[in-house]
């Protein structure tokens, strides 16, 4: 009777069907962090190309690459945080993907493209531009993230495509000193406002899940005809302004300042503090 007692105590041995579905979760958990990282891969192989093809003198084909950096840069943050997969390591990969898509790419589609014939001073721009934007990723992963609405300081996503959309639409490239001074605004104004503490509109907090009004679908429409037949002048209006945009909305609040009634409080815009870098 005790050994019965006893053989009925023993660890029965898993089930192969419950053995198999926890292999298969596992599995599955292990995916679901592979893909945000799947689409940073994809965002640092674009950086690359676009480096091989600037080095090769063949600027209409390498700029459009920091175009599809940005897009693939959004969406593996996007899913990470869609499949709650965010991890430590997903943070600084993505950051060093960032570093060589939208840090040394643009730098040297840049200095290839028109900044060659200023010598030392062409390539000490775009070192500029690759110092503020590691700068700025490394900043803003050891801070504190209250307020999601704004960056405080340009994206170095955004900061790319200031010289990548301009290289598109005039892939001929400079070729005279007078023609290449004026260029240098290219690597060092976004670079300054990469560092800066200029706030920046932030669309991570967009709920994609919200409703909304179908009447949102008609812009949505007409940016993607405008892509479709006019990409080169299309991108160039978003990058330049995305970068207007911040001067824009510090002036619009000068004025609401300046015209808020004696006596009546204004209210103050939220510390400059802003979301992880991505």
């Amino acid at each position: 009777m005790q050994l019965e007692l006893a053989r009925d105590h023993r660890p029965r041995p898993p089930h192969p069907l419950r053995r198999r579905t926890a292999l298969q979760r596992r599995r599955f958990r292990r995916g679901v962090y592979l893909l945000p990282s799947v689409f940073t891969l994809g965002n640092m192989f674009c950086g690359y190309l676009c480096i091989v093809y600037s080095i090769r003198g063949d600027f209409e084909t390498a700029a459009p690459f920091i175009a599809f950096s940005v897009v693939l840069d959004m969406l593996d943050g996007r899913i990470a945080r869609l499949t709650g997969s965010t991890s430590a390591f997903g943070l600084e990969f993505d950051s060093l993907a960032d570093v060589v898509s939208f840090g040394v790419a643009p730098a040297i589609l840049t200095v290839s493209w028109g900044l060659t014939p200023l010598g030392r001073l062409g390539w000490a721009a775009g070192f500029i531009f690759v110092t503020a934007g590691t700068i700025r990723l490394a900043r803003f992963n050891i801070q504190a993230s209250t307020d999601k609405r704004f960056f405080v300081g340009m994206p170095i996503p955004a900061a790319a495509a200031v010289p990548a959309s301009t290289v598109y639409v005039y892939p001929e490239g400079l070729h005279e000193v007078g023609a290449a001074l004026p260029a240098l605004a290219l690597m060092i104004i976004p670079a300054v406002l990469m560092v800066s503490t200029i706030r920046f509109r932030s669309f991570k907090s967009i709920d994609l899940r919200w409703r909304r009004s179908s009447r949102v679908l008609l812009p949505l429409a007409l940016f993607l005809v405008a892509i479709a037949t006019h990409p080169r002048w299309t991108l160039l209006v978003l990058a330049y302004s995305y970068l207007l945009s911040a001067f824009i909305a510090m002036a619009a609040a000068r004025i609401r300042r300046r015209a808020a009634p004696a006596g009546e409080p204004v209210s103050a815009p939220p510390p400059p503090e802003s979301p992880p870098a991505g």
